[in-house]
């Protein structure tokens, strides 16, 4: 008997197909200007434009070598070949993303309508693709001529801090204009703070829900005083406006705009949060007739105000609609509204109006009823809607006596807020909350008039429109359901493009739970234009004199964090680039990731140990100088995560300069990143025990990298740790972050398979013993259990039980390199790239492994198959040429490829 070992590459399934000597390979798709597909408003007066090139399922190793790109003031002008803004002409380029306009000028208000022609490989040119647009914002303060404007009955101060005074009914706006001639565009630019919803002749002009996004308005009186203590002196302040095309809405002779505002974070008096002020709606309507003339209709104090039936509304409270107090067409032409007040000036904040360039939050997902169950007492019902979600529930056709009042009790274990509904008696009523969110899955509701149908009651998720685009999936179910109660938790908190810690207590923007999940966002999520946003909010969050970063952005005071928290600065545009390949996003952020690294040497001894204890060491403050957070057991030496910390940004703004190009400055904070790893070492290894330490120190340490005597010491210490333990890890957020990576990445896959299957305290697969469908906060359940930050760790299933790792930013190259732990028969994971669809399939049967790889055109990948010790063979064919060969490395046989689907077979055993 003789035992072979093989390894046999199937370059492809099938034969590739014929096609005409003049047809190009590949066709542009999804076409984005700076990341959004049709963006409504842009303010870049050089926009990025992006493309992804497709390629027939059976074609291989084919890739972009040049594009043409046009763009005109009109859809027809592009078609008819008269593009008058730019005509690049042919550029010879394999690149399809971030492509810089070079043309005209673009000025305020202007249409731009584009399309791309690609070359492929062979020389042959594509087809243009199906045209895009963008249109463009008002692009200077002077193009403003509206004026902020608010509800009479209230003044400039918001709502006390935790003040028990009640804000009146949210403010209902309108203004009556005339249109006489045919019109050939209406774009209205408009925002309210702190939430708002806009209106035309009677209808809603879009789906948007709980805009604008979420910033720094401006100043806060005494913000320095509240809370956890920091100056109001931050980098950038910015209000996000929104442009909305108003033509389909508009008619010949009169017609009404109009807008209801909500209170949001702007007027808040929680203790989680510092108010701005009293809400304010700003709006200016540009319409363009077609004999050219123009008419401007802006906010002022012409504009007319009144109570609306929301006669309460505050984000942490909840909020109350009585429907007797409608007023029936208010924002029809034909209302009569001399009754209302007129409106007041309002102050401007000093926030600079910015283009809203990031998604909105929508009704993402429709859930009906799993149970309902009568209670005691006339009409009153408990609803299950089966997993928890953000959002509200949307009352349909409801009957009943005027007055009666329908409460809606949103369950959680956190503070979410009270609703309620009161009946105008008219019949077929219907109803959901406007202006704050509730977090549920089961609801309890009183005073229901009939007998309640599940078609009476919608839950309605809400959140960022961020489109799921990574999937994985194993043979574990436990680790499918691990991910899925991870992505609805992430989902949950994502409000205006920044995600919250918890979706119902605090509702806050914290930059640690940002930073540390990152990575499995962008796994998960087409999450570009969402993070650079939120990117931009750190960088506008950072103190212009000190440096200093604060736990949360925008900056609310109710933020308790540390020096992992400010280091967001230095992690989230770096882990964004590898995705994403922006080198704006670096460029953006290196001054402050500089100015962070100078504020914390303030903190580093003589020996390069970094302990901060801001704002004063004399005094300082517990939420501001946190190490990890929320391990099951001990934390941690908060200065060893300190000094962590201060080694990953050095090494952070190194790498960002080494690809701006700034040598020297690269070569300073690579010097000062290896001495702070020496300093680590030297200060938190001990050298009798092999070890730093328990509950993620020496997850810190590895990651930091060590000699190999060291490392050799520190991986036998760390497994020792995690037999003494049962298997379990014994790590907080930061420190899971890395767990199962490191695990891997040191020859301990099986250990880190271990953890994450564990179904016993501490570990995720406990939480879902007990019911949940979102992650929580503490291992052991306590306080929140809506919390997405232990979400980091989750990096492990797509790069290395699945094995997809960018090798260049971009995913311009690709490793598909899996670790298949032994109880896993199959796993996978795909995702969109910014060069289109990538993803790996591998199945174990027997001695067998079976690999498909799908590699993006314009992409490269090197794939790595499994194989034990021996001799490796490969069958030859005509097709070699798209999958080279290139040897082995650590008991894997190494093939590079282009683009295209390929599978591979791994045989580890044969008997002959």
């Amino acid at each position: 008997m003789i035992h072979k070992l093989n390894i046999i590459a199937f370059i492809t399934l099938f034969q590739l197909m014929v096609y005409p000597i003049t047809a190009s390979l590949i066709k542009p798709v999804r076409l984005t200007c700076e990341y959004l597909q049709n963006p409504p408003v842009i303010d870049e007066l050089q926009p990025r434009l992006s493309w992804i090139n497709e390629a027939d399922a059976n074609i291989k190793g084919v890739y972009q070598t040049a594009f043409e790109i046009e763009v005109a003031t009109d859809r027809q002008m592009l078609l008819d070949g008269k593009a008058d803004l730019w005509k690049s002409k042919k550029v010879k380029t394999a690149n399809s993303v971030h492509i810089r306009y070079s043309g005209k000028t673009l000025k305020s208000g202007m249409d731009c309508w584009w399309r791309v022609r690609v070359w492929d490989n062979k020389g042959k040119v594509s087809g243009w693709s199906s045209p895009a647009n963008w249109h463009m914002g008002l692009l200077s303060p002077g193009d403003w001529k509206a004026s902020w404007i608010g509800a009479p009955w209230q003044g400039e101060k918001p709502v006390g801090s935790q003040s028990k005074e009640l804000p009146p009914p949210a403010p209902l706006l309108r203004k009556q204009f005339e249109v006489n001639k045919p019109i050939k565009s209406a774009r209205i630019y408009t925002t309210g703070l702190g939430y708002f919803e806009l209106y035309c002749n009677g209808q809603k002009v879009s789906n948007d829900e709980l805009v604008p996004n979420q910033t720094l308005w401006g100043k806060r009186e005494n913000l320095q005083n509240y809370g956890i203590p920091v100056q109001d002196n931050f980098t950038e302040y910015r209000v996000m406006y929104l442009c909305y095309d108003l033509k389909p809405f508009l008619q010949k002779g009169k017609n009404a705009i109009g807008a209801i505002l909500g209170n949001g974070f702007y007027n808040s008096p929680s203790k989680w949060v510092l108010a701005y002020g009293t809400p304010r709606f700003i709006a200016q309507l540009e319409i363009t007739y077609t004999d050219g003339s123009k008419a401007t209709i802006v906010t002022d104090n012409s504009w007319k105000a009144e109570r609306s039936p929301i006669v309460f509304d505050m984000l942490y409270e909840g909020e109350h609609y009585d429907a007797r107090l409608e007023y029936p067409g208010w924002c029809n032409a034909d209302f009569n509204d001399n009754n209302w007040e007129n409106v007041v000036i309002r102050k401007t904040p000093e926030g600079k109006l910015k283009a809203q360039m990031s998604h909105s939050d929508k009704v993402m997902e429709q859930l009906k009823p799993v149970k309902i169950e009568k209670m005691a007492g006339e009409g009153n019902y408990r609803v299950d809607f089966g997993e928890e979600i953000s959002g509200w529930v949307r009352l349909h056709n409801i009957n009943g006596p005027r007055g009666q009042r329908i409460r809606i009790k949103y369950l959680s274990e956190s503070p979410n807020g009270d609703n309620s509904y009161t009946l105008s008696g008219n019949g077929n009523e219907n109803y959901a909350a406007r202006f704050t969110w509730f977090v549920f899955r089961t609801v309890e509701i009183s005073g229901w008039p009939e007998e309640l149908r599940a078609d009476q009651l919608t839950a309605e998720a809400v959140y960022t429109e961020t489109e799921t685009t990574g999937h994985f999936t194993c043979s574990n179910d436990l680790f499918n359901k691990i991910n899925r109660i991870w992505w609805r938790s992430q989902t949950d908190n994502m409000h205006g493009s920044i995600a919250s810690d918890c979706p119902h207590r605090e509702r806050s923007a914290y930059t640690g739970d940002g930073q540390v999940v990152i990575a499995t966002v962008t796994h998960n999520f087409d999450a570009a234009a969402f993070y650079k946003k939120w990117i931009e909010d750190v960088v506008g969050a950072q103190d212009k004199t000190t440096g200093y970063v604060p736990n949360g952005a925008p900056w609310q005071p109710g933020c308790g964090g540390g020096v992992a928290w400010g280091a967001a600065i230095a992690i989230m545009p770096w882990e964004y680039y590898l995705v994403y390949g922006d080198k704006n996003i670096l460029s953006y952020s290196y001054e402050g990731m500089k100015g962070y690294v100078k504020y914390m040497q303030q903190w580093v001894d003589d020996e390069g140990i970094m302990f901060q204890q801001a704002p004063d060491k004399n005094k300082p403050h517990d939420w501001m100088n946190l190490g990890d957070w929320c391990p099951p057991g001990e934390f941690p030496r908060t200065d060893l995560v300190h000094t962590f910390y201060f080694w990953l940004c050095a090494y952070n703004t190194a790498n960002t300069a080494a690809v701006l190009g700034v040598k020297e400055e690269a070569a300073h904070y690579t010097q000062l990143a290896e001495k702070t790893k020496a300093a680590f070492v030297k200060r938190f290894y001990n050298e009798k025990e092999g070890t730093f330490g328990k509950y993620g120190a020496n997850i810190f340490a590895l990651k930091i990298g060590m000699t190999d005597a060291v490392r050799k010491n520190v991986v036998a210490s760390l497994q020792r740790d995690m037999a003494a333990s049962g298997g379990h890890l014994d790590t907080g957020i930061f420190g899971t972050r890395y767990l199962f990576e490191v695990l891997c990445e040191n020859g301990l896959n099986e250990l880190a398979y271990q953890a994450m299957n564990k179904t016993t305290f501490p570990g995720f697969g406990h939480w879902i013993a007990q019911g949940a469908t979102t992650t929580w906060e503490q291992w052991n359940g306590e306080h929140s259990r809506n919390h997405p930050m232990f979400g980091g760790g989750l990096t492990w299933f797509y790069r290395n039980v699945a094995g997809m790792v960018a090798a260049e930013p971009g995913y311009r190259k690709i490793i598909f390199r899996p670790y298949p732990p032994e109880e896993l028969t199959h796993a996978s994971y795909y995702k969109r790239t910014p060069y289109g669809d990538a993803g790996i399939w591998w199945e174990k049967e027997n001695n067998r492994i079976k690999i498909r790889v799908l590699v993006p055109v314009g992409s490269e990948a090197m794939v790595y198959v499994p194989v034990k010790d021996g001799n490796v063979q490969m069958i030859k064919d005509q097709q070699n040429r798209y999958a080279k060969f290139t040897g082995m490395e650590d008991q894997q046989a190494c093939f590079k490829v282009g683009s295209g689907e390929y599978v591979f077979y791994g045989i580890l055993k044969e008997k002959m």
